[in-house]
């Protein structure tokens, strides 16, 4: 890691106001970051919601399931980003086989249900360590951000929820008058079928545009983490006084 070319000023934080400032990263980065996240998150959403035909509920599912494959390519765009350097599709196609499919079965089955993935993520995709030393640094990184990233992971999840049923009360209050879906039979499994699309279809949109700053934030965490171990933020601050 080489700390002077971070263009992120290192200093003392908590977990939560690094992830603060992932949320930032993510935001000055957005250009690129949902260049590259919507090249790849719009066709998994697409090839998900067309397993719509099978079971109501699979394309929910399958693009919960697929979050952290495609959260894979958030983290390479923001990891270069931390190092002001700006990432187009072609450069995530070029590195598809670090970004995408390195340790891809620990992504879609172990490491899926981990609370706080956003924070360790980056130790299995950026460190490239063997497997016990990954597993080593993992526990270092957890061992005071784990509650904060748990709570970040909820407080997202709750984001996500209700930007959902936001998107989905648009059908209600945008249908004409007498053809609006009735919500009761709605919830007993009945009504018009395009109810399920559309929860379907405004999941994938909560999904699309918040997942990054989920992962910036996860990726702070990670940063403030790895600076507290290694005191990078004194390093930098010497680097910048004698660089001056």
């Amino acid at each position: 890691m080489r700390v002077d070319a971070l263009a992120v000023r290192l200093r003392p934080r908590t977990a939560l106001e690094a992830a603060d400032l992932g949320v930032r990263l993510c935001q000055h980065a957005a250009r690129s970051v949902y260049a590259c996240h919507l090249a790849v998150g719009v066709p998994v959403a697409a090839l998900a919601l067309a397993s719509h035909e099978i079971f109501a509920w699979l394309p929910s599912l399958v693009l919960w399931w697929f979050k952290p494959w495609l959260d894979r390519t958030s983290l390479f765009v923001l990891s270069r980003a931390a190092f002001g350097v700006s990432t187009t599709p072609g450069d995530v196609w070029r590195a598809q086989r670090d970004v995408w499919w390195s340790r891809l079965p620990a992504t879609l089955t172990i490491r899926r249900l981990s609370p706080w993935r956003s924070a360790t993520q980056p130790v299995y995709q950026l460190e490239g360590l063997p497997f016990r030393a990954a597993r080593r640094r993992a526990q270092q990184i957890r061992r005071r951000t784990a509650g904060p990233a748990l709570l970040m992971t909820a407080a997202f999840s709750l984001a996500e929820s209700a930007l959902t049923l936001s998107l989905v009360s648009l059908v209600f209050w945008f249908a004409p008058r007498g053809l609006a879906p009735d919500l009761l039979a709605m919830l007993a499994g009945e009504g018009s079928p395009l109810v399920p699309v559309a929860l379907a279809v405004a999941y994938s949109v909560a999904v699309l545009f918040l997942e990054p700053f989920y992962v910036g934030a996860g990726f702070a965490m990670y940063l403030n983490r790895r600076a507290e171990l290694e005191a990078w933020d004194i390093e930098q601050e010497f680097r910048r006084a004698f660089a001056a």
